[in-house]
């Protein structure tokens, strides 16, 4: 039988259940293909439990899409003992495929030419040995060049995807957290108001103009979603988020709310309270562990290699 991580003789022996006869036969459950690359989680900032805990419920959510997904956790600041660091976790994974390559080739060798001929070919047994997706909302260069750095150290084939932003998804995930936090309607279509509903939007991030920029794009998508306007500033420069609620205040808003672009470990502790006080509004909760995030996770792994699912489709991922 085969598992998560591979078929316990090396080899791929899942067999094809047979279909349903007739027109309303439901679809057959799409499932990792066989010898397919982990999906490993860059997860940045200071490793701790709720971090953990945040980190395992994406990753549930990606394996409840793709069952079978081979799924790693690796910690960009982590120790390698509680807290496995990313490099760790990549060469464990290369460790890995090479023991189950290896248990494959013995194998093979038991064999006749023909019962070897007939063995079907393992895909991307030569390919990526693990597809790293950075658990990060937006772009930060410094925490990118430290990822990046730790794939290179690993000295492992993995692939390194962009991070998860910006995409429609995200939007709908803001206006959630704004929702849910009394801020905005969770339905325009609805008639009735919130007392408490913002008419101005600080769209916080961190990584400095770059993550502003990419911010800006998603900032759109929640203006229209919200009919209110919506302006990106990063935590991580002095003021920026004093200046941006001035401006908002300046063109009209009377009740701002600042909205984190951030999924919750690589913004540093302190930073999103020093900011609502320095913009004097109330705030939403980080993204956190939002359905969408496990979702855009796996869409980049899937993308990476080439994947189709039909629960990915639909708006693209930059």
């Amino acid at each position: 039988m085969s598992h998560p991580t591979g078929p316990e003789t090396g080899l791929p022996v899942r067999m094809p259940r047979p279909r349903q006869p007739g027109r309303h036969r439901r679809p057959e459950p799409l499932a990792a293909p066989e010898g397919a690359p982990a999906l490993v989680l860059a997860v940045p900032g200071t490793p701790g439990s709720n971090t953990r805990s945040l980190a395992e419920e994406v990753m549930s959510i990606a394996r409840s899409e793709l069952p079978g997904l081979e799924a790693r956790i690796g910690y960009v600041d982590g120790d390698d003992q509680e807290f496995p660091s990313l490099g760790a976790v990549l060469t464990q994974a290369a460790t890995e495929r090479a023991e189950r390559a290896q248990r494959a080739a013995l194998i093979r060798e038991q064999l006749s030419e023909e019962e070897a001929a007939a063995l079907p070919e393992v895909p991307w047994q030569d390919g990526p040995v693990a597809v790293v997706v950075p658990l990060l909302a937006g772009p930060d260069s410094a925490l990118m060049r430290r990822i990046r750095q730790a794939v290179m150290d690993s000295r492992t084939a993995a692939e390194l995807t962009d991070v998860l932003g910006p995409h429609p998804l995200l939007a709908e995930a803001l206006h959630v957290r704004l929702s849910e936090a009394g801020l905005a309607r969770a339905d325009r279509a609805r008639l009735f108001t919130v007392a408490t509903a913002a008419d101005g939007i600080i769209l916080a991030t961190v990584g400095g103009d770059e993550a502003v920029q990419a911010a800006g794009i998603t900032g759109m998508l929640l203006a229209a979603r919200l009919a209110v306007p919506v302006l990106a500033a990063a935590l991580d420069v002095d003021g920026a988020i004093a200046r941006t609620a001035e401006q908002l205040r300046g063109s009209g808003s009377a009740q701002l709310a600042l909205a984190p672009y951030l999924i919750g470990p690589e913004v540093a502790d302190g930073l999103l309270k020093a900011a609502t006080d320095e913009a004097q509004c109330a705030a939403s909760e980080p993204l956190g562990a939002y359905s969408t995030i496990g979702r855009l996770v796996l869409s980049k792994y899937a993308t990476a290699l080439g994947i189709q699912h039909p629960q990915l489709q639909g708006s693209p991922v930059r």
